[in-house]
């Protein structure tokens, strides 16, 4: 079996890692598995992990090249000749529906995210078998597409237990890392992502300032790069930093590659996203360490947390809500965080749902045929 994953990039992000992975997972199982995107630093560890990586532009939406871009695909298509198709994101899905018309591969799809609805985001449902991230994902699908139930099937993503293991923490740039940002004998508090206004740091912000009256030494901890269009946005959250004389509280550390020991040192992991998170691969990661989570009570942490037992929810936005369950974090047991997550969410669980996907569509369209 021959898969070829399509997504626009591979760079920073859960879709991308979610790909590597799975690309990984695949070869090891023996699969062939081939990835094609506009390229990114994570596409060397494609091929590293036994992958192939083709180039390909699966990111611009200029409709001017679109139908070179669907000749070419189709010529490339035809001489990897894969399998199944499985288009992770909506440019690419689009790409992909046309230059398959005549070749018909059996072609998946994952719903990543609460995409706006309309013509543009209805190509997510075009695949004859359409994954969803999480159970929130699937019933807005349901709620604004017409699709059969018996083409849609919930893969939460997967934690890899190697990668985040609480035995297996890297000491020595821990102790480098916490030196560098002043964080020892600090209450640490983490929220990890990209510098996003859709990741809403300015509730972090101030519901760290608003505990800080109950727990002198916390640190609010925000891992995250930024890219060039969302400068202004930084600056802003630095100018509110400062307003509120948190320069003490808050510590920006930029993108970090060792997140698994970030989550190792940090007393709790915050999520305050504005919008619903289509999963909440960070909650995951953290729970595997060990680390409690308090998330937003909407999207996909509502198929993560079990309130009061592993996490809190807040209602999005609301600064005293999440500053409460900073407070209340120590209430949280951490024994018992990585066994929950395990049995739930492993990287195996989520590779072995998608491949039966791929299988079971295979027999599907064979028996049709």
């Amino acid at each position: 079996m021959k898969i070829m994953q399509l997504l626009p990039e591979l760079n920073e992000g859960g879709v991308e890692r979610g790909v590597v992975e799975l690309n990984r997972e695949l070869v090891k199982r023996g699969i062939d598995s081939v990835v094609m995107s506009a390229g990114g630093k994570l596409a060397e560890t494609i091929e590293k992990d036994g992958g192939r990586h083709i180039i390909f532009d699966l990111c611009s939406k200029n409709p001017l090249t679109a139908m070179t871009r669907v000749r070419r695909l189709r010529e490339i298509l035809n001489s990897v000749q894969p399998d199944i198709l499985h288009a992770r994101s909506r440019v690419p899905a689009w790409l992909t529906v046309f230059a398959n018309r005549k070749l018909q591969i059996p072609f998946v799809t994952t719903v990543h995210g609460y995409n706006s609805v309309n013509a543009y985001s209805r190509v997510m449902t075009y695949g004859d078998m359409v994954i969803c991230v999480s159970a929130g994902i699937k019933a807005y699908i349901q709620q604004h597409y017409s699709i059969s139930d018996d083409k849609m099937t919930v893969i939460h993503r997967g934690v890899d237990p190697e990668l985040f293991n609480p035995s297996r923490v890297n000491m020595s740039w821990l102790e480098l890392f916490q030196k560098e940002h002043c964080l020892s004998n600090k209450y640490i508090v983490t929220s990890v992502g990209r510098i996003t206004e859709l990741k809403d740091y300015e509730t972090f912000i101030h519901a760290v300032k608003d505990a800080a009256e109950a727990i002198p030494n916390i640190c609010g901890l925000i891992v995250g790069g930024v890219r060039h269009d969302k400068q202004a946005y930084f600056e802003r959250l630095k100018k509110l930093v400062a307003e509120l004389g948190a320069e003490e509280q808050i510590v920006f550390a930029g993108s970090q590659s060792e997140i698994a020991a970030i989550y190792a040192l940090s007393n709790a992991l915050v999520s305050c996203s504005k919008k619903p998170e289509s999963f909440g691969r960070t909650l995951i990661e953290a729970m595997a360490m060990n680390t409690p989570v308090i998330a937003t009570r909407h999207g996909g942490a509502l198929d993560i947390i079990e309130e009061g037992k592993n996490g809190f929810l807040f209602e999005p936005g609301n600064v005293a809500e999440l500053a409460e369950a900073l407070k209340r974090q120590k209430e949280l047991p951490s024994d018992g965080l990585r066994e929950y997550v395990l049995s739930r969410f492993s990287l195996a669980q989520m590779v072995e749902k998608t491949v039966a996907v791929y299988v079971q569509l295979l027999k599907k369209i064979s028996s049709e045929r």
